[in-house]
């Protein structure tokens, strides 16, 4: 029952968050969507012209403009409200009807030890700034990160990939991500973005909006290394390319 009440309380949240969104949005004519729209511009222009100066301005006013706007929204406090509206009752819940939990065990299996081999990766998840493999060689491991904002570049040149599939995922918010692969391997390609370019070897998209797409090389299903890249990100632009 509770379960139940709580699906239903933030189904109620999301419904009547999405109707003040409409309703604002008509009530201003508009207007809060021409600003998140200028400042989520901003944002793009900014970040294809970083390093420079312009690009940093530009880059920051977006994202100041969009939080600000965003901030300012009756959706955005209304969402807040409910939020700690919907946490107060269900801690008041929690204490009229608490849960009991009575452990039970069952020997279904014999236990036995199975050592485990902790392996450090290359690169590690960071909120803010670029991320990159080291340039000399090292050892490899499947790469598995995400950001906020920051560029990320793999060289898989400069190490020995083993037989069969080596993953590389990368989730990012704004930044780009170019990823170095050697002539003798394989590669599949699985690609999602909002607004950015696309460059896999000689394949290139540049205006990419709100786009899934996938590309793999001819001998990718029969390869004995290979390498599988899967990549998301909101703005910014993908590039794989040979060395």
């Amino acid at each position: 029952m509770f379960n139940r009440l709580r699906s239903d309380g933030i189904s109620w949240i999301i419904l009547i968050g999405t109707l003040l969104i409409l309703l604002e949005v008509s009530f201003y004519d508009g207007g809060v969507l021409v600003f998140l729209s200028i400042a989520a511009f901003c944002i793009y222009i900014g970040r294809k012209k970083l390093p420079s100066t312009v690009g940093k301005i530009l880059l920051w006013f977006g994202i100041i403009s969009l939080a600000v706007n965003i901030f300012n929204t009756v959706a955005f406090k209304f969402l807040l409200f409910a939020i700690l509206l919907f946490i107060i009752v269900r801690f008041a819940d929690s204490k009229k009807h608490p849960k009991y939990i009575n452990p039970t065990i069952k020997e279904t299996f014999t236990h036995t030890s199975e050592p485990l081999v902790m392996k450090k990766s290359a690169l590690q998840n960071e909120w803010f700034g670029p991320k990159r493999t080291p340039e000399d060689v090292y050892e490899w491991n499947d790469i598995n990160i995400q950001g906020v904002i920051g560029d990320s570049v793999i060289d898989i040149g400069n190490t020995v990939l083993p037989k069969g599939t080596s993953v590389v995922s990368i989730r990012n918010i704004l930044g780009n991500i170019e990823i170095l692969i050697p002539y003798d391997v394989e590669v599949s390609v699985h690609h999602s973005v909002l607004a950015g370019s696309i460059e896999v070897f000689e394949e290139v998209e540049p205006k990419a909006i709100n786009q899934s797409l996938y590309y793999q090389t001819p001998g990718y299903d029969t390869a004995v290394q290979r390498v599988k890249i899967v990549t998301s990100m909101w703005i910014g632009d993908l590039e794989v390319k040979r060395i």
